[in-house]
C-alpha cells in the first residue's frame, strides 16, 4: 500500500482511482470534494505533513501559468509570480515521488520542460487536452487505451462560471493509469 496525497484536487477522481487499487489516498484543496471521500479542505501548505506520503500528484491552479492565457500575462504579474512560487513549492516538498500536472504553461521556460505530455485519447477518452507532467522519481505514464474521435471539447467550452472547474477535472482513464502504473512502481521500489 502506498500513501498518496492528491494536492489541489476537488473532484476526487485521482484520489478514488488510488483508493480503488487498495492504496491510502487523501485529496486536499481549498474547495470541498465533489465525491465523498478522504479529503482535507484547506491550503496544502498549511494542512499537510508531507513526510507521511510516498507519492504526491499535484494539480496547481493554472489560471496564471497556462499559455492559453498569455495575452493577459502582462496584467497579472503579481498573480503569476505567486502561481510560479506555488508550483515550485510543490515540486520541492519532501516527498520522494512527485507528479505536477498542468497544461502547456510558462513553467516550461521558468522551471524546465515537462517530462511528459499526454492526451486523454491515449487513455480511453476520445478528446484532446494536452496535459504536462513534471515528474520526480517516477516513470512516464504508458498509454493504456488509444481511441479515435479526438474532439477538442475542453478547448471549445463556452464561457460560464463553472468553465474553469469543468476544464480542470482529470479524466478517469488517466487517473486509473496513474493508480495502476505508479502504485505498482512505488510498491516494487520500496520493498525491503
Amino acid at each position: 500500500m502506498v500513501n498518496i496525497l492528491i494536492a489541489c484536487e476537488f473532484s476526487g477522481i485521482v484520489r478514488d482511482a488510488f483508493k480503488e487499487k487498495g492504496h491510502y489516498a487523501v485529496s486536499c484543496d481549498l474547495l470541498s470534494t465533489e465525491r465523498v471521500g478522504n479529503h482535507i479542505i484547506g491550503d496544502v501548505r498549511k494542512e499537510i505533513n508531507f513526510k507521511k506520503f510516498d507519492l504526491m500528484i499535484a494539480h496547481p491552479p493554472c489560471t496564471h501559468l497556462a499559455v492559453s492565457g498569455a495575452r493577459w500575462f502582462e496584467k497579472k504579474i503579481k498573480e503569476q509570480k505567486e502561481a510560479i512560487e506555488f508550483f515550485m513549492y510543490l515540486i520541492n516538498v519532501p516527498i520522494k515521488y512527485i507528479c505536477i500536472e498542468n497544461p502547456i504553461s510558462i513553467m516550461s521556460t521558468v522551471y524546465k520542460k515537462p517530462d511528459q505530455i499526454i492526451q486523454p485519447w491515449q487513455y480511453g477518452h476520445g478528446e484532446t487536452k494536452k496535459t504536462c507532467f513534471w515528474l520526480k522519481n517516477l516513470p512516464k505514464l504508458k498509454e493504456t487505451n488509444i481511441v479515435n474521435g479526438r474532439d477538442d471539447r475542453v478547448h471549445k467550452m463556452g464561457p460560464s462560471k463553472m468553465r474553469w472547474k469543468n476544464r480542470s477535472r482529470t479524466y478517469k482513464g488517466i487517473a486509473d493509469a496513474m493508480a495502476d502504473q505508479w502504485g505498482k512502481y512505488i510498491n516494487e521500489n520500496t520493498k525491503t
